[in-house]
């Protein structure tokens, strides 16, 4: 994807999730109950088409069971109130390594068997350690709670932790330091930490140092956990398509014998007086960021709620700091904080393009908050922000997952009785309470601040020899014996049932509208994609046209200027995004207005000149920062190494082609491009199809296209042959590396579903998966692994990518391209081959477990061409798969000796 998108988030340094991420842009490149009482009523957010039963158990276990009836599945989470603060001193990341070693096995559950049990789940399970809790999610079947549980109460019974299984995780723990200390991003933020939370526990973030990792012991570990892995220190959060009378009488059975235990006593943070500072970091980003970052009020403050609101109203895009952009001061803005009980670590963050004045954005982010301080925040923004809290609260009903996460962060994390609480603080604050608050944390006389400096890269180097010579030996995979409590997730399961019947409606214009009624809670939204290529329909020479337009989309309509847009989008306390693709979130009550504001917005932009003009230099700005930022030269890299000279793909926006662009380019490309009988709008949420219908029709009937569809599928393309390039990024401590390769087949080919379970044998279930198994598991030498498999109409792309340190990038594509040749030479086993399709097939309904997944698997179905169906007609094929077939599918279209390998990073010493 070509474009300019800076977003500017919060790096929350943490929480550190066990499995990771996909090694950030160059996998883009391809492709988150204090109350004693045994049962009581939910809150009144939470009544509707839920139930919500607590209990505190005789050791002290706090249970929260929320019933939520969106898809037949249940998540866990389990909340250890431990975290970095309570490290040992010079042992920072000791809570993390803790959290690592819970999947290395405990008395009566194997690391082998807890993998199989992950992978016969469907996959979906992670941890993460914050400075004040350590969590445990899956998320799973319905049926199988029963599994979780089991596993969550032989953890809290005990763990290993023996210097051998330390030694073995040491490895991909030390890999996922590495990561992050090749992020400028995250060293940005532990240092701002570091300021802002001078001589307290809070200084110091979760990740840990390979240092104190290297001191670390397994008995040290044990230690740890002994001392803060109680049931009495623990707060387990249960929300899904389940029972809650009998799900607390499973907890009861399996928890209610652990012993509790006392608790050491926890660090005390006592916050000491601010004193201004500044630094600045050289980065590998493609645009620089100013920072002026603050103290604010924290969980256990009475200004808690009052801060969330001021911190809202400051990076509204009706506030003055966002006013930058349109103003042409800065690419983005927006403000971010992090909240701890005792204190927030508050920030405003402007983008500028390479060259630009950091200092002087700096001073002119202070001056924006002075003026705030000084005359006082509006009044309109502060209701604004507070109806916005309140839909946003409705909306968390829509995830399983989400939901849990949301229990757990108000009773874990930040000690309130529910989320409600929350709400209802902000439902209290006034104007005056705002300001004030203002006035007490936003002092620009201990202010810290920052600057980041993009900084440009080599130009990518031809390499030979990166292969490596090592050999490796592929272990088979053995049967894993289960306890008998799991013996039922052996069986390959059936069919699964899909809850994914939606209407099917096309209007007269041809906009294809896809609806799907769910009535977890009083919500409506709106996913739309219209079908273009802007690497098929960009005249030529006007490279980035499709950029400028989708920034000029934010100005407004026709009859709306930008500021009375957003205010009606307010008004509403609703979400909306336009572009290509576009969204609406908004409550129920307020569908018709919402869905009136989306389409004034795609189909009547005000695109005024004004805006144009100042949104051309911004983009051409931000675009020669790109051309040289390590990132898009990975990225371009593999393109390049991967399609023919002159291929679609290979065009790119560059300062050249974007400065002589006028806004009639804008137009015209706006009025080719954007055509109802391309476009397709998925509506989900507490409607009917006939209400859904009615309300789109009205807005989008009057749509019309004309001269005959333009082609959008990119063309077909040979095999590309074998390449190795490195893309030196001096900011990098760790290499990143993407091995892939062009397949010689479509979407339409029945191999495709083969390859598919092929690809889930390499990875996609953690240590049950060969891949994590082998360069992780067994040999330490990554954090994360991947392999991807992206089939399209007329494309295919299989790879894996992973990041390791440079000594250690040849070794394991050894062992990758070993256990690819595996897959072509060796049928799997009757156990392997069971176990995966069991991932495959109860990985279905869990991707009903939110609105937002269901609505955009709906929208990538339609956008392939596919029957909305597919997921339960691909069970079949999985169901019916053989492992001939999947050796067979690996010896025709896998390319073991053709991969393309681009390493981004300091590159082999």
């Amino acid at each position: 994807m070509k474009n300019t998108e800076y977003a500017i988030t919060a790096w929350s340094g943490g929480p550190y999730s066990l499995r990771g991420n996909k090694l950030g842009v160059l996998a883009a490149a391809l492709l988150v109950i204090a109350a004693l009482l045994l049962s009581t009523t939910a809150p009144a957010w939470a009544e509707a088409n839920s139930t919500v039963v607590r209990s505190t158990l005789k050791n002290g276990l706090r249970v929260v069971i929320v019933q939520n009836r969106l898809a037949p599945v249940v998540t866990t989470e389990i909340n250890y109130l431990v975290g970095s603060n309570e490290a040992p001193e010079g042992f920072p990341g000791m809570a993390h390594a803790q959290e690592h070693m819970m999947f290395r096995g405990s008395p009566g559950l194997s690391a082998a068997q807890l993998s199989t049990l992950i992978a016969a789940m469907g996959g979906n399970f992670d941890a993460d350690t914050q400075q004040v809790v350590t969590q445990y999610f899956f998320t799973v079947p319905a049926e199988d709670l029963d599994i979780a549980l089991n596993i969550e109460a032989i953890r809290m019974k005990g763990v290993l932790d023996s210097q051998k299984l330390w030694k073995q995780e040491r490895g991909a723990i030390e890999q996922e330091v590495a990561q992050n200390l090749s992020n400028p991003e995250y060293l940005f933020y532990t240092r701002l930490l570091g300021k802002i939370f001078a001589g307290t526990p809070y200084a110091q973030d979760a990740l840990g140092t390979r240092r104190s990792f290297n001191r670390t012991t397994g008995a040290m570990l044990k230690k740890f956990y002994d001392s803060w892995y109680a049931p009495n220190n623990a707060i387990l959060v249960i929300v899904g398509d389940v029972d809650p009378d009998r799900s607390l009488e499973l907890v009861r059975k399996l928890f209610g014998d652990i012993p509790g235990r006392p608790l050491p006593p926890r660090p005390e943070v006592n916050l000491q007086p601010l004193k201004p500072d500044s630094f600045t970091i050289e980065t590998n980003l493609s645009y620089g960021l100013s920072v002026v970052a603050y103290r604010l009020p924290g969980f256990d403050s009475p200004d808690f709620a009052a801060g969330q609101i001021l911190v809202d109203v400051l990076g509204s895009q009706r506030g003055n700091l966002y006013g930058l952009v349109p103003e042409g001061k800065a690419l983005a803005a927006n403000f971010s904080w992090s909240p701890l009980p005792k204190a927030a670590l508050g920030y405003a963050m402007a983008a500028f393009p390479r060259g630009g004045d950091g200092s002087a954005l700096v001073e002119t982010i202070k001056s924006i908050v002075a003026d705030y301080v000084k005359n006082g925040v509006p009044a309109d923004l502060v209701e604004a922000a507070k109806r916005r809290e309140i839909a946003e609260m409705e909306f968390q009903k829509n995830s399983v997952s989400g939901l849990a996460d949301v229990w757990s962060q108000a009773l874990a994390v930040e000690g309130r009785t529910s989320p409600e609480d929350d709400i209802n603080a902000m439902k209290k604050v006034t104007v005056d309470d705002v300001n004030r608050v203002a006035g007490k944390y936003l002092v620009n006389d201990t202010v810290i601040t920052a600057v980041l400096l993009p900084r440009a890269s080599g130009k990518p180097i031809p390499t030979k020899g990166l292969r490596g010579k090592e050999s490796f030996s592929v272990k088979n995979v053995k049967p894993v014996k289960l306890p008998a409590w799991a013996k039922k997730t052996v069986r390959t399961p059936d069919l699964p049932a899909v809850n994914i019947n939606p209407a099917d409606i096309r209007l007269p214009n041809g906009l294809r509208l896809i609806v799907k009624r769910e009535t977890i809670s009083p919500t409506i939204s709106i996913y739309g994609q219209v079908k273009c290529n802007p690497d098929l329909q960009t005249p030529k020479g006007k490279e980035g046209v499709d950029q400028v337009l989708n920034a000029l989309f934010s100005y407004g309509t026709t009859t709306l200027d930008r500021i009375a847009f957003q205010t009606a989008v307010d008004d509403i306390g609703a979400d909306i995004s336009v572009g290509a693709t576009f969204s609406l979130k908004v409550l129920s009550e307020h569908f018709d207005r919402g869905a009136q504001l989306l389409a004034d917005n795609l189909l009547h932009p005000a695109l005024p000149e004004s805006a144009f003009t100042i949104v051309r230099q911004e983009t051409s700005g931000a675009l020669a920062g790109l051309l040289q930022s390590p990132d898009y030269l990975a990225k371009r890299a593999l393109i390049a190494a991967l399609y023919p000279q002159g291929d679609p793909s290979l065009r790119q926006a560059t300062p050249a082609t974007v400065g002589p662009l006028t806004l009639a380019d804008v137009k015209d490309y706006y009025h080719k491009t954007f055509r109802p009988d391309l476009t397709t709008v998925v509506v989900i949420g507490n409607v009917t199809p006939e209400q859904a219908k009615a309300v789109i029709g009205k807005y989008f009937g009057d749509w019309t296209a004309s001269g005959p569809k333009p082609e959008t599928d990119l063309p077909p393309v040979p095999l590309n042959k074998p390449s190795s390039s490195v893309v030196p990024d001096s900011s990098r401590v760790q290499d990143a590396v993407v091995l892939a390769e062009t397949l010689g087949l479509t979407r339409a080919h029945p191999d495709y579903y083969a390859l598919q379970v092929g690809n889930h044998v390499l990875s996609g279930a953690f240590y049950a998966t060969r891949l994590y198994r082998d360069l992780r598991e067994q040999a330490g030498l990554v954090y994360a692994v991947e392999s991807f498999l992206d089939v399209r109409k007329t494309r295919a792309l299989f790879g894996v990518f992973y990041a390791s340190d440079p000594p250690d990038v040849s070794k394991a594509r050894v062992m990758v391209e070993q256990e690819l040749r595996n897959l072509q030479t060796t049928p799997l086993s009757d156990y392997e081959l069971q176990r995966t399709k069991a991932l495959l097939l109860r990985q279905i309904p869990l991707g009903e477990s939110s609105t937002d997944n269901i609505a955009v698997k709906l929208l990538a179905l339609a956008h392939e061409d596919l029957p909305l169906d597919e997921p339960v007609r691909a069970a079949q094929r999985y169901l019916e798969m053989t492992a001939l077939q999947v050796k067979a599918a690996f010896a025709r279209w896998i390319r073991p000796d053709s991969l393309v390998q681009i390493t981004q990073g300091p590159g082999p010493k």
